[in-house]
């Protein structure tokens, strides 16, 4: 069967024709050895869209593992309720006794008897037994967490748990509490979170004491998120050009699944067919470009227009004035200022954002605690927004603003404010 690019080039999805091992860390390896009797928790980390699901889910498919999304429980029953479901048992247990005893009456009489069915003369013998018994049923309804541990110990299936850090830290304290004694006994189990403070790593080594291994995803290189273009297209029957890929890679923020979005979005806009000759393949710049531009409106803009609106109750819609002539509320100053940066997966310092306000204000400067007022209901926004990572976090006592989202990062760069 010959592919198509829509088969080669799957933002979101496993990429099965272009999965990159990046063998030179070993992540395969070391993950995988949570299935030789580790006796560790394994916590893969790194930055959202690095490709943490995807390494797990090749070296621990979910059709041989218990995989549990960490953004579908709100609560401990609601966790371990999924885990039971997976390995299809029942919380509730029934036991059933039951006893019978019997009495047999024995006579004779003559054929005419009534109650013989016999016909004739002379003495016929009969019997007649009668019997009565005694049931007792016991039902027992067990806890959702008891029932789970037990499947998962006796059925021994590694247990994946993706967006870790989208549980309350507390709710992963308890559920980590909970593993210890089977990851002890040898159960594979592994969480896959973002190393940011929404993870509570720090509480999970706590309870593991000794129990950690860390699995840290770094962000890709542009050499290894070249070779999705350079793969893809090759299998398409196309020679990519370097200096295509190359460009592509420098806008990708690190993420294999923004270059995935790049080279399906360039080949449905070249209307690219499988070739059986190789042919050389280019792009031009502003081709690259309007891809890109593209790309940061689909996945960028809902959660920047919800950012640039603020919370529905505020007081402060004081107009002010950008160097370009617009007017805008101190909300849309901010997102201004971020994109100026043009900023990567970072943590900016107050002093960063301000000198950044500063470059495209015209009007007075906000006062510091009316930016860490605007930081501090824009972290809320994004951390009731339905992704499972928040694509901004600000720490008000450090007055620190982390950009933890690359498609969020990416729309500052390349989407339209306006």
């Amino acid at each position: 069967m010959l592919l198509k690019y829509q088969d080669v080039f799957v933002p979101g999805g496993f990429p099965r024709h272009t999965y990159n091992a990046r063998l030179d860390l070993n992540l395969e390896t070391r993950l995988g050895e949570i299935k030789d009797n580790l006796c560790k928790l394994v916590t893969v980390t790194g930055q959202t869209k690095s490709g943490k699901t995807v390494l797990a889910r090749k070296v621990l498919p979910p059709e041989e593992c218990i995989w549990i999304d960490g953004g579908t429980a709100g609560t401990e029953d609601e966790f371990w309720q999924l885990v039971i479901e997976q390995l299809d048992l029942f919380q509730d247990y029934e036991e059933q006794e039951g006893t019978e005893t019997s009495t047999c009456i024995e006579g004779k009489g003559t054929a005419e008897a009534n109650f013989l069915v016999a016909k004739g003369s002379g003495e016929v013998g009969a019997s007649l037994e009668r019997k009565r018994g005694t049931e007792t049923r016991r039902v027992r309804s067990l806890s959702s967490r008891v029932v789970a541990l037990s499947g998962l110990k006796t059925r021994k299936l590694p247990l994946v748990i993706d967006d870790f850090h989208y549980l309350p830290p507390d709710l992963q304290g308890r559920i980590v509490r909970a593993l210890k004694p089977i990851v002890f006994d040898g159960l594979p189990v592994a969480v896959i979170a973002i190393p940011h403070r929404r993870f509570d790593a720090v509480k999970v080594e706590r309870e593991m004491a000794g129990r950690i291994s860390g699995i840290e995803i770094p962000s890709w290189s542009n050499s290894e998120l070249s070779y999705i273009p350079e793969t893809g297209f090759k299998l398409l029957g196309y020679e990519l050009d370097p200096s295509s890929a190359t460009r592509l890679a420098s806008q990708a923020l690190g993420s294999p699944h923004l270059m995935q979005d790049f080279c399906r979005g360039l080949a449905k806009q070249r209307d690219i067919k499988y070739s059986a000759e190789l042919s050389q393949l280019q792009f031009s710049p502003d081709e690259c470009d309007e891809i890109f531009r593209d790309v940061a409106d689909t996945i960028g803009r809902p959660i920047f227009e919800k950012l640039a609106r603020g919370p529905r109750q505020r007081t402060d819609r004081i107009p002010r004035e950008l160097k370009d002539g617009r007017r805008v509320d101190i909300y849309e100053l901010v997102l201004h200022a971020l994109a100026s940066i043009k900023p990567g997966l970072v943590s900016l310092e107050y002093e960063d954002l301000r000198s950044a306000i500063r470059e495209v204000s015209s009007s007075q400067l906000p006062q510091l605690h009316e930016v860490a007022r605007v930081l501090k209901h824009m972290a809320t926004i994004a951390s009731t927004d339905q992704s499972s990572t928040p694509v901004i976090d600000f720490e008000e006592e450090e007055k620190k603003l982390h950009i933890t989202d690359p498609f969020f990062a990416f729309y500052l760069r390349w989407g339209d404010l306006s």
